[in-house]
């Protein structure tokens, strides 16, 4: 079973920063793309920011130059920094990753549980 926990959610002030962290765990064999989605009360889920094959990051234009994603191949972990952060980044953020298990043909789509992130003085 893979399985992806995110942490680092929480409150924080408006022009602060936080941490996010993704770990990926179980038998994987392969991991194509780690990313961050985020879900606001009453809206869609979006894509936040992407890591993808050779290391190629998406941003969206919302969080271009105030987030950075990276990754940690030899932890199957993905982190988001977040900084100078506003209140409309206030949302559950929810890791996603295309994975290939030990025992699959095929990538397969996962998703973490979710983590809060309230940005207000």
């Amino acid at each position: 079973q893979v399985q992806l926990v995110e942490s680092g959610g929480g409150l924080v002030q408006p022009g602060g920063s936080l941490r996010l962290s993704c770990a990926a765990s179980g038998s994987i064999f392969s991991i194509k793309s780690m990313a961050w989605y985020r879900q606001a009360p009453g809206k869609q889920r979006d894509l936040v920011a992407g890591v993808f094959g050779g290391g190629r990051t998406v941003y969206v234009d919302p969080v271009k130059g105030r987030f950075i994603i990276s990754e940690d191949q030899s932890k199957n972990t993905v982190y988001l920094q977040m900084n100078s952060l506003k209140p409309e980044d206030t949302a559950v953020y929810y890791c996603n990753a295309d994975i290939l298990g030990e025992s699959d043909t095929v990538y397969g789509d996962y998703w973490g549980q979710g983590t809060q992130v309230t940005v207000s003085s």
